[in-house]
């Protein structure tokens, strides 16, 4: 049986983010939600935070902004203006265990994702840092994404999905694409494939040459 794990990205949002969860609830499915610190500034924010957790979601850090990824960005406090900023907010929410996702831009693994800095706070404070091996584009293709998305979850063992919970993304096809998967055997976890946690709580378990600047 194929695995699937689901991480929301960009939210809260405080339109689409209840709707999701109220999704995720009646199909008894958790997953993982990937928050920007600029969204938890309001106490509405926050509040979805604290229900998703209290929901038994997966809540990670995602960064202040999602302006520009670690690795390009060219500031000496990114890290600290990206990763502390948001923790300061998400950690009394959810103290542990903390989980990063690196911004991407439209989902491109590659060395832009992290600096030699952000890798050594990682490593300093205990963060699991978490990638991807999916992502359908809900927010180019609100309607279509599912297609992709089932594609992949066939290609391989165990999917980790990027989906945004953010308007114009994967809210309108959502329950549509989980009655699916339900019905081609999916099982649903907020586990990840190993290759896609390359830090683990502090410890580099996979190569990152391919993940980090050279510089910085």
């Amino acid at each position: 049986m194929s695995l699937l794990t689901l991480s929301f990205d960009n939210g809260p949002d405080p339109d689409v983010t209840p709707r999701v969860l109220d999704l995720l609830a009646s199909h008894a499915i958790t997953a993982q939600f990937f928050v920007l610190g600029k969204h938890l500034v309001t106490e509405e924010g926050r509040r979805l935070v604290a229900r998703a957790r209290d929901e038994g979601h997966v809540i990670g850090n995602h960064s202040f902004t999602h302006a520009v990824p670690l690795g390009e960005d060219p500031r000496p406090d990114a890290v600290e203006a990206e990763i502390v900023a948001t923790d300061a907010l998400l950690a009394p929410l959810v103290p542990a265990p903390k989980w990063f996702r690196p911004f991407g831009g439209g989902g491109k693994l590659g060395p832009h994702l992290l600096s030699q800095r952000a890798v050594g706070h990682l490593r300093a404070h205990g963060y699991s840092c978490v990638l991807w091996n999916s992502v359908p584009g809900d927010w180019l293709d609100p309607k279509g994404w599912p297609e992709k998305a089932l594609a992949d979850c066939a290609a391989r063992a165990h999917t980790l999905m990027v989906l945004h919970d953010i308007p114009n993304a994967c809210l309108e096809a959502l329950d549509g694409f989980l009655h699916r998967a339900k019905d081609l055997g999916l099982r649903f976890t907020t586990e990840c494939p190993s290759d896609c946690v390359p830090i683990v709580e502090g410890r580099i378990v996979r190569d990152l040459s391919g993940l980090v600047a050279a510089g910085g």
